[in-house]
């Protein structure tokens, strides 16, 4: 059974159609590519299924929990990084951190051995008292990171969570959410906007103007475009080449 399954998700914003039918199947140690441009729908998908819209039509489960008969059993499962920040940039690392935990309901010293831990991992243990606003970017979405994986959810949302990182900071956050993917059997969607980012990918979904254009592995792609450049042959399935 996949971790998450999304089934026939249609939406639409005052008459105008964001998504028309598009179905997700995400499994366990599986990192998912959510590649499309800007307003293809990739925001709209990922607010529907972290339950902040409501499907028009379709269906979406998350660890077998149906999002709109057990809402709370179906997010208890998921973990997300926006592509807008929310850490409250005058807290420390450690007060945004536990005021996510205090959300889900862990006690506290079990809230703080995780907090601690996950800094670690992240080669973030000596900010722990730092106030977020004087971070730099890519360590914000680090300790956007540490958040979303301190109730230990199954399944990782990242939306557009490289948006303003440099290089650098971008191919370090992916190789890490890739690791952690393989690692812990997390399944991982990474919706983005840039081809870059999705070429190590296990799967690929392209998304344009609400409808799914391809859906499959990297190496089923390739096949299909019969030794076409990758980035050609995205921007022509796009329809952008």
């Amino acid at each position: 059974m996949p971790l998450l399954q999304a089934d026939g998700l249609h939406k639409s914003y005052g008459g105008k159609p964001a998504l028309k039918g598009v179905d997700v199947a995400l499994r366990a140690g599986e990192m998912l590519a959510l590649l499309g441009p800007n307003g293809a729908g990739k925001s709209t998908l990922l607010q529907l299924l972290t339950g902040l819209f409501t499907p028009d039509q379709g269906n979406i489960e998350v660890l077998g929990h149906n999002m709109r008969r057990h809402p709370s059993r179906a997010l208890a499962g998921l973990g997300v990084v926006f592509q807008q920040s929310a850490l409250d940039l005058d807290l420390t690392v450690t007060a945004n951190l536990l005021f996510h935990t205090d959300l889900h309901g862990l006690p506290r010293a079990r809230a703080r051995e995780r907090i601690t831990a996950q800094l670690n991992e992240m080669g973030l243990g000596d900010q722990a008292g730092a106030v977020v606003r004087n971070l730099s970017g890519g360590t914000r979405r680090k300790v956007e990171l540490v958040r979303a994986l301190l109730h230990e959810p199954s399944v990782l949302l990242m939306d557009e969570a490289t948006v303003g990182l440099d290089p650098a900071s971008r191919q370090q956050l992916l190789d890490t959410v890739r690791t952690l993917c393989r690692a812990r059997g997390m399944g991982v969607l990474w919706a983005t906007h840039l081809i870059e980012e999705v070429q190590d990918a296990d799967r690929l979904m392209l998304l344009h103007q609400g409808a799914v254009r391809f859906e499959g592995s990297i190496s089923g792609f390739m096949a299909e475009a019969k030794g076409t450049d990758f980035q050609v042959e995205v921007l022509r399935r796009l329809g952008r080449a």
